[in-house]
C-alpha cells in the first residue's frame, strides 16, 4: 500500500457517500433487508391473530439492522482496512451494539409465535441441536467473545485479514455471530437452554471489563503499528484508546441495563407472589364458608 494513504484522515463526505457496491456487499445488504422484512411479517401475522407484539422490540430489531448496514455497507466500511480507529468502531458496532439490539428484539420468540407448527418444530430442532447447545454454554460463549477480541487484535491474524479481503469480510460475519451468542446469553429476551441467574449474568459482564482494559491498554501504548503498511503507530494508539474507553462504557451501560431487567423481574415475581397469596387466602375463606353450617 502507498505510504501516503496509510491511516488516511476521515472525511465526512466519504462517510456519507462512499457506500459499498461490491457483489458481496450487495448480497449482505439483501440478506439484512430480507431479515428485517421477515421480522415485520412475523409482527403482522401476530397482529392478524389478535396478539400484540412490543413496538420496542420491533424498533430494536430494525435499529440492529441499520447498525449492521452502517458498519459494513456505509462509507464507514471504506476505511476499515486503512484506518484502525474506524476499524475499531466497526468492530464495536458488529460485536456489541448490533447483537445487543438483536437480543432485545427477541427474534426467536417472534419466529416461534408467528410460524406454522411445522416451522416451529424445525426451529426447535435447530435450537436444541447439540452444536447450538454447546456454543451457547455460558463458559463457551464468554470464552469465544474474549478469545476473539484478544486473538484478533493481538496476533498476526489482524494483518492477515487486511491482506486477504475475503477473510476480512468473513470476520465481520464472525464478529456478529459471536457477539449475538454472547449477548443472547446475557441480556436476550429469547428462551435459552441455560437459565442463568441475574448475579451470574452480572458476573459474566464484570469479567469482560479487565479483558477490554488489557486489550485497550496494550494497543493504546503500542510502540509499533498493529499492521505496518496499513496503519500508523498513532492510529494504532488512537484505536486502542477508542476500544478501551468506548468498550468499557458500553459494558457499564450493559450492566445498568441488566440491573434494570433484574429489578423488573423482581417486581413481576412480587406481583405473582401476591396473587398466589391472595388466591390461597380466597381458597381458605371459601373452604371455611363451605364448612360453616347454615342456619
Amino acid at each position: 500500500m502507498n505510504p501516503a494513504v496509510i491511516s488516511p484522515p476521515i472525511s465526512l463526505h466519504t462517510l456519507l457517500t462512499a457506500w459499498q457496491t461490491g457483489a458481496l456487499s450487495l448480497v449482505a445488504l439483501t440478506i439484512e433487508v430480507g431479515l428485517a422484512l421477515l421480522y415485520l411479517v412475523g409482527v403482522r401475522r401476530l397482529g392478524q391473530r389478535g396478539r400484540r407484539w412490543s413496538a420496542l422490540r420491533t424498533l430494536s430489531f430494525l435499529a440492529a439492522s441499520v447498525t449492521v448496514v452502517v458498519a459494513v455497507q456505509s462509507g464507514l466500511a471504506s476505511y476499515d482496512d486503512s484506518n484502525f480507529s474506524v476499524h475499531v468502531i466497526q468492530h464495536l458496532l458488529l460485536m456489541n451494539l448490533a447483537p445487543v439490539l438483536y437480543a432485545l428484539s427477541a427474534p426467536v420468540t417472534l419466529a416461534l409465535q408467528a410460524s406454522s407448527r411445522a416451522n416451529q418444530e424445525r426451529l426447535l430442532r435447530v435450537l436444541h441441536h447439540p452444536t447450538v447447545a454447546f456454543l451457547t454454554r455460558p463458559l463457551v460463549a464468554t470464552a469465544l467473545a474474549d478469545v476473539t477480541m484478544i486473538g484478533y487484535f493481538l496476533t498476526p491474524f489482524y494483518r492477515f485479514s487486511l491482506e486477504h479481503p475475503l477473510v476480512h469480510d468473513l470476520t465481520h460475519l464472525y464478529f456478529l455471530a459471536v457477539g449475538s451468542i454472547f449477548w443472547w446469553m446475557v441480556i436476550g429476551k429469547d428462551p435459552s437452554r441455560w437459565h442463568l441467574s441475574y448475579p451470574m449474568k452480572l458476573g459474566i459482564l464484570a469479567s469482560g471489563i479487565p479483558v477490554t482494559a488489557v486489550l485497550g491498554l496494550a494497543l493504546s501504548q503500542a510502540r509499533t503499528s498493529i499492521a505496518p503498511g496499513f496503519h500508523t503507530v498513532i492510529d494504532t494508539r488512537a484505536g486502542g484508546s477508542i476500544l478501551w474507553v468506548v468498550g468499557e462504557m458500553f459494558m457499564l451501560g450493559a450492566i445498568v441495563l441488566l440491573v434494570a431487567q433484574w429489578m423488573r423481574y423482581d417486581e413481576r415475581e412480587a406481583v405473582r407472589a401476591d396473587r398466589r397469596i391472595e388466591a390461597q387466602e380466597a381458597a381458605v375463606v371459601a373452604r371455611a364458608s363451605e364448612a360453616t353450617p347454615g342456619p
